[in-house]
């Protein structure tokens, strides 16, 4: 039996993964009849270590949104046609950029008759160019792009 966290292997009867702390699935614990049982083996600590009172690390949080990776022609393509309004840095989460972009574009070209939205689109134009040659290859949070 394995953890479909993290692939450790399990002890038959194991409610949580001694590696990732994960609670191991219904089809593992065949022998486990109620939520209280369950409830009342979760493992609680004092925050201690155990040795002369010492604080514990924290816990490594472990994220439970799986977050889907975005897509580099994606991005390129919405910087190419759409950059002036700076949509793809939306896409990726770069929001204050795309904010400032917009922004420019929309107030700053009625201010100059169009001539901010043209130096924005360029930018946009860019960055989309330097998206799908691998020059920005990261999200707003770090995350690779995709292929």
């Amino acid at each position: 039996m394995f953890c479909e966290k993290c692939g450790a292997q399990l002890e038959e009867g194991t409610q949580f993964c001694t590696s990732c702390g994960a609670l191991v699935t219904a089809p593992a614990m065949e022998n486990v009849t109620n939520s209280a049982e369950i409830v009342n083996s979760i493992p609680v600590s004092d925050g201690t270590s155990g040795f002369g009172g010492e604080q514990a690390p924290p816990p490594q949080s472990q994220s439970t949104t799986t977050e889907v990776p975005k897509s580099k022609m994606v991005a390129g393509l919405l910087g190419i046609f759409l950059g002036a309004f700076g949509v793809h840095n939306f896409y990726l989460g770069y929001t204050t950029k795309g904010l400032i972009q917009v922004l420019v574009a929309v107030i700053g070209g009625v201010i100059t008759c169009g001539i901010a939205t043209i130096g924005i689109a360029i930018w946009g134009l860019v960055e989309g160019i330097m998206i799908l040659t691998g020059s920005i290859s990261t999200d707003g949070k770090g995350n690779p792009l995709v292929d």
